[in-house]
């Protein structure tokens, strides 16, 4: 039953991330408000946390890689933390003119570290045999 579900999360984790990657390169213009001011295009840091997101998730689909892309989303999800604190601090809109709410805000913060901590479950706890 343990494995069942941890390739259940790894499975779901795999739709989130290769569909949340595709959105970066479908409507990359949607991201780019909240890329904060960092050396390059907006437009680039899109495409590459994209790629990323694509990776990811043909990394859950690929048993033999599920272990190691769980410790890879848990830091990823790390690492672009700082875009969503810039949103929130600077109460910027997205592409599309929507904001959220201080609750919003919030709840993005714990899904996050919901994320990353069951990004390091998959990690910690997968098969060995895999």
């Amino acid at each position: 039953m343990k494995h069942l579900t941890w390739h259940a999360v790894c499975l779901a984790a795999a739709f989130f991330w290769l569909y949340a990657g595709t959105l970066h390169f479908i409507d990359p213009q949607w991201f780019e408000p909240i890329v904060p001011p960092i050396p390059g295009s907006a437009r680039l840091w899109v495409y590459i946390s994209g790629a990323v997101e694509l990776a990811l998730g043909v990394g859950f689909i690929l048993p033999s890689s599920r272990k190691m892309t769980g410790l890879g989303s848990a830091t990823f999800l790390v690492c672009v933390y700082p875009a969503n604190i810039y949103m929130w601090i600077y109460d910027l809109e997205l592409g599309d003119g929507s904001s959220l709410t201080t609750d919003g805000h919030i709840i993005r913060l714990f899904l996050q570290v919901f994320g990353v901590l069951l990004s390091l479950w998959v990690w910690k706890f997968g098969p060995r045999d895999l």
